[in-house]
């Protein structure tokens, strides 16, 4: 998912369009999660950008974009650019303890 939210709407509070928003993108990573991961593949990651514009969009971890959408609410910014896109995970082994 590459889109560009606005965070005003003449119809709705601001906070509720902020709401909105998240649950967009959360309805987004569910709909990913539930398909089949990749032969080989444990589960699905992902790779997400977050900004006020492409440009200026930084890298972050998915559990970090409410947070993101947080900040760039209280700067005042009226939109902002998000990525999403998924790729296959792999879980690491962990090391044998003697």
């Amino acid at each position: 998912m590459r889109k560009n939210f606005k965070l005003t709407d003449p119809k709705k509070a601001p906070a509720r369009q902020v709401e909105y928003v998240k649950h967009e993108i959360n309805k987004y990573l569910a709909r990913e999660r539930r398909k089949t991961p990749q032969k080989g593949a444990d589960y699905w990651d992902f790779d997400c950008q977050l900004g006020i514009d492409k440009e200026s969009a930084e890298i972050i971890h998915v559990a970090e974009i409410n947070k993101g959408i947080d900040k760039i609410v209280a700067q005042g910014a009226e939109n902002f650019y998000i990525e999403v896109l998924a790729k296959p995970g792999y879980r690491a082994k962990k090391p044998e303890q003697k």
